[in-house]
């Protein structure tokens, strides 16, 4: 599985069988790139601006903004109902966290989400292989937020999402101090990470932080 980060929240994970997912797409005033790229699926967290640009280039994917349970082959997708912000929903609305199960590897992706989960959430989540998390805080949980959730997932591998770049046009704070409280992380030299059970099956956890091109 490889996992490509196109900025912000946006990735575009390709199965082993070439099936692509581009999550959260983001339009041009997020300040990055647009990434030109296709896809056969496309999930949405939620409704803004940075997060639900369908651009033309994408071609005609399958979108995945409800609530549900999706399968096709060996790729399934589920969600599960979270909050954009720490008051169920009261000032920002209501985010999905996607679960990606494919080659036995369980990706989580988790939106825009502004709270740590509950332990109902949690147990619909289920085992982690590989989590996208934000962690630049402002509008979603802050790195002290994404270090709980960290410790209380599991994951294997972890990679952050949505924080403050050069290229992102609005404020959120920068990965270092996510970074400082899970004891650094390996700085990819590249925007893609492949990924394979036999990684899986090390005992170290990584934190991975992709390079946005």
């Amino acid at each position: 599985m490889k996992i490509r980060w196109l900025g912000h929240s946006c990735f575009l994970i390709t199965t082993y069988d070439g099936r692509r997912i581009l999550t959260d797409p983001f339009d041009e005033t997020v300040g990055y790139v647009s990434p030109g790229v296709t896809a056969d699926f496309v999930t949405i967290s939620h409704d803004h601006f940075d997060h639900s640009s369908i651009f033309k280039e994408i071609g005609e994917p399958t979108i995945i903004k409800h609530p549900g349970t999706y399968a096709w082959g060996d790729l399934s997708i589920w969600t599960v109902e979270t909050y954009h912000d720490n008051e169920a929903g009261l000032k920002r609305g209501n985010n999905l966290v996607f679960v990606f199960l494919s080659e036995g590897i369980r990706v989580v992706h988790l939106g825009d989400i502004g709270h740590v989960p509950d332990g109902r959430q949690r147990a619909q989540i289920g085992r982690v292989d590989v989590l996208l998390i934000p962690v630049g805080g402002r509008f979603t949980i802050d790195a002290q937020q994404a270090a709980s959730v960290v410790a209380m997932l599991s994951p294997k591998v972890v990679i952050p999402m949505h924080y403050k770049t050069e290229a992102l046009s609005f404020p959120l704070d920068p990965v270092d101090a996510f970074l400082d409280l899970v004891g650094g992380a390996e700085m990819i030299p590249s925007t893609t990470l492949e990924i394979t059970q036999e990684d899986l099956k090390q005992n170290d956890r990584r934190i991975c932080v992709l390079q946005y091109a």
